[in-house]
Formats: C-alpha cells, structure tokens, sequence
C-alpha cells in the first residue's frame, strides 16, 4: 500500500474519535496491551514523562519536549489531535515519524488489526511506542488522548506523571463533576512516581492527595510552588494563560533535575523561548496573518475558551470578526455565553461528520445575543470575514481544534 492507502485504510476500518465519536471509545487497555506485546513491549525501552489533563496538556507537552532536545536527549512527543497529517502525532527531534514506517508497521500488524479491531487511536499509540524504540529515543513525553486511567497510552510506567488541570470537557465519557474527571486523570499516577498538579482546585486537589497517597508517590501543585509565583516566564507559546503551562513545566523541569537529568538554566529558557520551531507545534494562540490580524486558537471547552476569551479583551482592534465552529457532541450554551455579544460572527463547520451544522450553531447563537450568518466551509467562512474586516479589525478562528486545523 501507499502511505494515502495505508492511512485510508486505518481511518476507514477502525474506530476513529475525530469521525465517530464516543462510539470510537474504548473502555479498557485490552488492545493496547495485545498490540504492545506482539511488538515485544516497546514501551519499556525508553523513560517517559506522561501528561494528562483537561487543557494545557499538549503545550506543556511541547514545553517539555523542547527542552529535553535542547540538551541533546534524544526525544520523542506523542500527542493527539494532529491538526493536518496523523503522522504529527508522533515526532523524534521534532521530526515526524516517516511515511515508510507508518506503511510497514501497518502491513505487519495488519493480522491483528483484523483479529482484534482495534481504534484508531490504540494503532497510533502502539505504532508511536515501536517507532520510539526503533528510534532508540532517551525520553518520550506521551499526551494522553482522553481522561488517564483508560487512555490507551496508561500501559507505561514513567519517571514522572503531570496532571495539567482539571476541567469539564468529555462529561459524558469522564464524568458530570470535577471530582469524577479528577479521579478518571488520576489514573496515570503511578506506584512511587513522582506527579506534577498545574493547577490546584478546591473540589479536585483532594482525589489527588488520596491517590498518590494510595501510590506512595510525592505530589507537588506547581501553583503553590513560591519559587514560580507570579514569576513571568517568557515563551514563544504567545497567550498569558500559557504562564500557567509554563509553571507546570518549571515545577517538572525540576523533579527531572532531581532524578539526574542533567538541564542548564540557559538551555531551558532558550527551549522554552523557541518552542514553535523545536517541536513544530502549531494552534495555540498563532497568528496567522497581521493587517487584518488573525488568530487562531484551538480551545474548545468551558475552561479554554474562557482563557481564550480573557485573552482576546487584551488585544486592540477596531471590529471583532468570529469565524465560530463545532463539534456535535459538545455541551454547547454555557460555551456560547462566553463569547462577546458585539462580534461579527461567521458560523462554520468543519469538513467531518461530528461537526455540527452551523445553521444549528447560529440558532443557539442567536438566543444568547450572538448575531452572524452561516456558511458550510471554513475557508467560505474565513474569506468573508476577511472581506469584511478592516486592517484594524481582528478575527479570531476558534471553537474546535478542527476548525483550526482547515484554517491552517
């Protein structure tokens, strides 16, 4: 097969959650593990550090990963959704995983793949562990794709587990209260390895006191860490509320140093001030284009979009123009009451069947204040607003990471 063969092949015979959904969910690590084995478990054969949480995760992801490579260390970074190619999911050095790889582990493990059917997501994550392996990576830094404790990639054991936040996203699937989702990402804690909290909260920090209590692991909130309180940490991920992540990182950074990994002060401010280019992450806060400007930012729950939202009152323009999509399967009033009622608004979708009609989404937008039209492609949407919008004025393109990932 070809790569577009392979990769056609993998998305139409498996479960995949950008297309289907939670139906795409697998609630155990059953495929996981047969997978790893029939590959000879490479996932022992390199250190992790293992990120989970609600926001925050694949720029802290990122952060990490680009310091371990500014020292040398061989590195790998997994992390989940990929916004273009699902070969960006996986990259050693900041390089993604060949196309040649992909075709060969697909057509080796095609019997299994068969046998067991599994999703989409468990293939990548056994073919990121073989591909690390094979690459004979020092350290890995593994996103988990969703919650911890049944995310496909919880068969690793890593020196060090970091818990970014807690907020409410997937409901359905992690649970309806902070507390419930806590505990479901507080399954990659691990028996005597240290875990990083980012962010503290009154109705969380308890579920997570109790289980690296249960672990003997040592905890640490990096929030309440004096050493970084209102510290600014400079980083090319521009957004403030990429200090929080930053805080997370600096607190990692030095549990790492703790257990022997040697990291300069120097390097990691260089790593942490060049990010984009290290590690080719893309989506956060990126500005696309300046007169008119144009942001695009990929969160799309309650606790992100509030953050994108508080960053966006900061920015100077004339006219606010919103390119606005989403996913079908999102609880979707309590996000549109967070956007400004004095927003031109241009409601789109993305080109996958979970995205929601954006006739559906100007509706619901039209009942709490928000005024546009609706258009059924990103790049309509954006075209408009960019023959709307003044040099002066500003469009933001956000709602979805996919949403995003057209924009590009």
């Amino acid at each position: 097969m070809t790569f577009q063969e392979t990769v056609d092949f993998l998305y139409s015979k498996l479960p995949y959650f950008t297309r289907d959904g939670k139906a795409a969910i697998k609630k155990d690590l059953t495929n996981t593990i047969l997978l790893c084995e029939a590959l000879g478990n490479p996932q022992n054969k390199f250190k992790c550090i293992h990120i989970a949480g609600t926001n925050g995760k694949g720029s802290v992801s990122n952060m990490l990963s680009a310091i371990l490579q500014s020292h040398g260390y061989k590195t790998g970074l997994y992390t989940s959704p990929h916004l273009k190619d699902c070969r960006e999911r996986i990259r050693v050095d900041g390089e993604m995983v060949t196309e040649e790889f992909v075709i060969n582990f697909t057509n080796k493990i095609k019997p299994l793949i068969v046998s067991i059917q599994p999703s989409f997501f468990e293939i990548t994550v056994a073919l990121c562990f073989d591909y690390f392996a094979q690459s004979k990576v020092e350290y890995a830094v593994i996103e988990t794709g969703l919650g911890g404790r049944l995310d496909s990639t919880n068969i690793i054991t890593p020196i060090l587990s970091v818990i970014t936040n807690i907020g409410k996203d997937h409901a359905d699937l992690l649970g309806d209260t902070l507390a419930k989702i806590a505990f479901e990402k507080a399954g990659i804690i691990k028996n005597g390895v240290p875990v990083v909290i980012g962010e503290s909260h009154i109705e969380t920090d308890s579920v997570f006191i109790s289980k690296a209590r249960e672990t003997d692991s040592t905890l640490y909130f990096a929030d309440t860490n004096v050493c970084y309180y209102n510290t600014e940490i400079e980083t090319d991920l521009l957004g403030e509320y990429q200090q929080k992540n930053a805080v997370t990182v600096m607190q990692a950074v030095d549990i790492l140093k703790q257990k022997g990994i040697n990291l300069d002060s120097f390097k990691i401010a260089q790593a942490l001030q060049n990010v984009r280019s290290i590690t080719q992450f893309r989506g956060r806060w990126e500005i696309l284009n300046k007169h008119p400007k144009i942001i695009a930012d990929t969160g799309h729950n309650t606790h992100g979009l509030r953050l994108v939202m508080q960053q966006l009152k900061k920015e100077k323009f004339n006219q606010l123009h919103i390119v606005f999509g989403m996913v079908s399967d999102k609880a979707r009033t309590e996000l549109l009451e967070l956007l400004p009622k004095d927003a031109i608004y241009y409601f789109t979708k993305a080109n996958l069947p979970r995205s929601l009609a954006p006739e559906i989404l100007m509706n619901e937008g039209l009942i709490v204040g928000l005024k546009g039209t609706c258009f059924q492609s990103v790049k309509e949407a954006i075209e408009s607003a960019k023959n709307n919008a003044s040099s002066d004025d500003l469009i933001f393109i956000g709602g979805s990471t996919f949403v995003v990932a057209e924009a590009i």
